[in-house]
């Protein structure tokens, strides 16, 4: 027998879902005794080997998973690639190694447990960006060492490292409001994570305590619930300033604004989210908020060290604050 058998292996051998072995496997909830003796015997008749839990020392692979969906690793998007790069950065400080896995749309829709997880390949596993539900639910129910990273989740007791994307929404939004706006929309799909709620958040914070009521019509949607841009749909009557969830959006946004005759910021005045190279490529570039990448990647990265050296240890969730970058895509009225 092969002495490199996978799940998946013993999956298509007894015609059950990957999943189910994986309980069975590591003696979680939801299969029933006869099949969980079935499997852990084909598996140990196809030569599968086994984690040693008597000697965790000896199992350390120093890989650490990262996992992320792939919408957010297109050729635009700087911003998760970035963090990675910061990831890899850090992790040979503790002579760890990153192995990035990329996980397609039909996988993840799928609940297809990621190669790295189903391979052994991996200490720890580090969640980067929001996922479906279900999807995270599984890799979580591994009983790998797991953070999220750029999100949170509150159906998950799981440790997370995110942007302070409220408070810095709300200042960002402030600075628009101290240059003079008060009629101010905002770009983005709530629906579609949380990062964007977030800060759709502050930027309703912001317009709330000045006094300014929050027109509906201003809120215009730049992506499907799955991440998918699309064109945007204009009210008939149009703010003085915009705040978009991302330099992305902004970029795409202004673009757009060109197109149809209008003109930033001289007839509109746009912030965006993030400082990447969107904010700087754009014309005008973008007034946005910065978030401490390094930053958010040196502290998962030492999370998650702790977390596989210490079993059981709770780091506790961890929120990292942005600042204003100033450029020429606002006017002061």
């Amino acid at each position: 027998m092969s002495k490199n058998v996978k799940m998946k292996d013993i999956a298509d051998k007894l015609g059950v879902s990957i999943v189910t072995v994986s309980k069975a496997l590591s003696n979680k909830q939801g299969v029933s005794e006869e099949l969980r003796e079935k499997i852990k015997k084909i598996a140990l008749d196809m030569g599968y080997k086994f984690a040693n839990s008597n000697n965790k020392n000896s199992n350390y692979t120093y890989n650490i998973g990262v996992i992320v969906a792939q919408k957010y690793m297109d050729a635009e998007n700087s911003f998760y690639f970035t963090i990675y790069n910061n990831i890899v950065k850090h992790l040979s400080d503790y002579n760890y190694y990153a192995l990035l896995e990329v996980i397609e749309r039909k996988k993840e829709l799928e609940n297809n447990i990621p190669n790295t997880i189903l391979d052994k390949k991996v200490d720890g596993i580090i969640i980067l960006g929001q996922m479906e539900e279900e999807y995270t639910k599984i890799i979580c129910e591994q009983g790998i060492p797991t953070i999220f990273l750029d999100f949170y989740d509150r159906h998950f007791a799981v440790d997370s490292i995110i942007g302070d994307n409220i408070y810095s929404s709300y200042a960002i939004t402030n600075y628009l409001i101290e240059h003079g706006h008060t009629n101010i929309g905002y770009v983005g799909n709530i629906h579609s994570n949380r990062s964007i709620l977030d800060r759709y958040l502050g930027y309703s914070k912001a317009l709330l305590e000045n006094g300014i009521e929050i027109n509906k019509d201003f809120i215009i949607d730049d992506r499907d619930v799955n991440g998918a841009f699309y064109e945007f749909k204009m009210p008939e009557k149009l703010p003085t300033a915009f705040v978009c969830n991302s330099d992305k959006t902004a970029y795409y946004f202004v673009r757009y604004l060109n197109k149809i005759g209008i003109n930033v910021p001289e007839d509109i005045s746009i912030v965006g989210f993030d400082n990447d190279i969107h904010a700087k490529i754009c014309t005008p570039p973008i007034t946005t908020v910065q978030i401490d990448i390094n930053k958010m990647a040196k502290k998962c990265v030492s999370n998650i060290i702790k977390k596989i050296k210490n079993a059981g240890t709770k780091v506790d969730n961890s929120i990292v604050s942005g600042n204003i970058i100033i450029r020429q895509s606002v006017k002061t009225i």
